[in-house]
């Protein structure tokens, strides 16, 4: 499932964060289906679980409890454990119709914070350009 190839791996769905407008990590997600009442109750309790789970071994950064733009990305040495115990909260998502997308890079931007297992990267100015001509033309 990791690629050592690359240094982080960030599991995201396609909604954005209004304070990142960057797209949401899989625990803003499933956080979100459930306070929407979106899950099942079963489901619910699974997610908590795997909530408590990461609340026990991972540090919540402060930029993130201050939501400030920062976007985490775990480890990619670190981590088989934990994206094993992730695996769940995938089936979530897919479940209740949320796509989710492993991001793998090895420059995510402006660390702001590390720990063993993961980093917070300052999200920068978001650039929109034109987009160009297409190639294709008829005729």
């Amino acid at each position: 499932m990791i690629d050592l190839h690359f240094k982080y791996v960030r599991i995201q769905g396609k909604e954005f964060a209004k304070n990142t407008m960057y797209a949401k990590g899989i625990f803003s997600v499933c956080w979100q289906l459930l306070q929407n009442g979106a899950m099942r109750e079963e489901d619910a309790v699974l997610f908590r679980e795997i909530d408590s789970w990461f609340a026990k071994r991972l540090p919540w950064p402060p930029q993130c409890r201050n939501q400030e733009p920062v976007v985490c990305w775990f480890k990619t040495a670190n981590t088989e454990e934990m994206l094993e115990k992730i695996k769940p909260a995938m089936w979530l998502m897919e479940k209740y119709g949320h796509p989710f997308y492993l991001v793998f890079t090895n420059d995510p931007g402006e660390v702001v914070y590390e720990d063993d297992y993961q980093i917070a990267v300052r999200v920068g100015k978001l650039e929109i350009e034109e987009v160009q001509e297409s190639w294709y033309s008829e005729g």
